[in-house]
């Protein structure tokens, strides 16, 4: 067996844990230690701009629904976490947190958890707590941190600790994940382009070793089964890799690759612009590389925006932690577009998948579909439909991302949180619980 060791790699001293299959483990190439910001409170006590958006809770198809953040352009990037009693909503313009009832409870501009944008969030139902990032690009420093802020308790109206991690190098578009033990990030550009911190340091507050690695290990996923590992996904044109990182005897992460499989997809190209109603502009349809991914029930669980006969449609997928495909499904018509998607699994295998459609008699318009673990493979019930958009976007961007969420109490109800276009044909956005109290049909 060959095993090489980078350069930089060396300073941390030579590898290595390498597992029964023989592939090579890759260590750190540098840490550094990144003490918190801390907030006593969520608004640090009023100091913080307040921002007061949505609720008005509502019963849609059935389910409960209610307003997000309505101020948003084009470009709203929503995203939500649900626990401890709370929904916690970030978009590009702030954080709102609303009881589950849809009631609006407290909001802050991003400037309370020091700045940015593009945020991803998380609950963690092992350490109860809250987690999300946002990049701030325009800091006075020039360090372009990533900003990682943890709530210490599951209750997001109290204290937080936010770790500016320095990624001077890195754009916008990265994705956050967790296990019970680690909290772990990749974004584009730059060297080192992972890290991971572990998450007891930040649940309590404490300076955290940043651990960076070279290159990208692919899009952190989401933990929901009470695992110490943390799982990275990539999705190439033929191939789905799996990584995960590790702790070692003392206490340093190291990456292993799980495993890599081609994965035989027929559709896996970059969707195409979509159109929408009365208008020649088309806008941006989402992503190929999946942008939310979580470990449940053993398996890994995502959904994607792929190109389908020159339309753009939404394609999940179940696969084992080597890259095995269990079951893929696919949403397309060739007269409607679906974009922007993600997915949420529960810890019966239910999955909901949130998207949005748009074509040439439609503006864009929320949308989800699901399914229960019984039901048959690759298949979803009929879509569900959450609104109506209003008027064309009067650009190419946006989104540019959606939000799917199991419920962190109960670990059953799934949440999706979709952009809707309204009059000026900017982004507002739609909250949506769906209720699984118990396995069945």
């Amino acid at each position: 067996m060959t095993v090489s060791i980078s350069r930089s790699a060396l300073t941390l001293g030579v590898l290595l844990s390498v597992c029964a299959h023989s592939v090579l483990a890759q260590v750190p190439s540098r840490t550094e230690l990144v003490k918190p910001i801390r907030n006593e409170t969520f608004d640090r006590n009023g100091k913080t701009k307040k921002r007061k958006q949505g609720g008005n809770p509502r019963t849609v198809a059935g389910f409960l629904a209610f307003d997000g953040a309505m101020d948003g352009n084009r470009q709203v990037d929503p995203q939500i976490a649900v626990g401890g009693g709370y929904v916690l909503h970030g978009t590009n313009h702030g954080l709102i947190i609303y009881d589950k009832t849809g009631r609006y409870v407290s909001g802050v501009a991003q400037s309370g958890f020091n700045g940015g944008i593009d945020p991803k969030m998380f609950f963690d139902p092992h350490n109860r707590v809250f987690g999300f990032d946002l990049w701030n690009p325009w800091d006075r420093a020039k360090k372009k941190p990533v900003n990682i802020s943890v709530s210490e308790t599951s209750d997001p109206t109290g204290a937080w600790n936010t770790y500016p991690v320095p990624a001077p190098q890195g754009r916008d578009g990265g994705g956050i994940g967790f296990s019970r033990k680690w909290i772990g990030y990749s974004f584009p550009g730059g060297k080192d382009r992972t890290f991971v911190l572990k998450m007891a340091e930040a649940k309590a507050g404490r300076p955290a070793t940043v651990y960076h690695f070279p290159g990208s290990l692919g899009h952190p996923v989401v933990t929901q089964d009470p695992m110490d590992d943390l799982h990275f996904v990539k999705v190439s044109r033929k191939d789905i890799t799996v990584v995960k990182v590790t702790e070692r005897k003392d206490g340093t992460p190291v990456a292993v690759k799980v495993g890599s499989t081609p994965h035989k997809l027929a559709y896996n190209g970059f969707p195409p612009q979509s159109p929408q109603k009365g208008t020649k502009q088309r806008t941006a349809s989402g992503d190929r590389n999946p942008k939310n991914l979580v470990v449940q029930s053993g398996h890994i669980w995502f959904s994607h925006a792929v190109n389908c006969k020159r339309r753009a449609a939404v394609q999940w997928h179940q696969i084992k932690l080597d890259g095995r495909i269990v079951q893929t499904g696919l949403i397309s018509d060739p007269k409607s577009s679906y974009i922007q998607t993600t997915i949420a699994v529960n810890k019966n295998q239910d999955v909901l998948v949130g998207f949005q459609e748009t074509n040439e008699a439609m503006f864009i318009s929320p949308r989800l579909a699901f399914r229960r673990a019984g039901d048959p493979k690759g298949t979803l019930r009929e879509m569900v439909n959450l609104g109506e958009g209003q008027a064309a976007t009067n650009g190419v961007a946006w989104g540019d991302y959606s939000g799917s969420v199991i419920d962190g109490d109960n670990l059953l109800d799934l949440w999706t949180v979709q952009s809707i276009a309204d009059k000026r044909g900017r982004g507002d956005t739609v909250i949506v619980r769906v209720p699984f109290s118990k396995a069945g049909k």
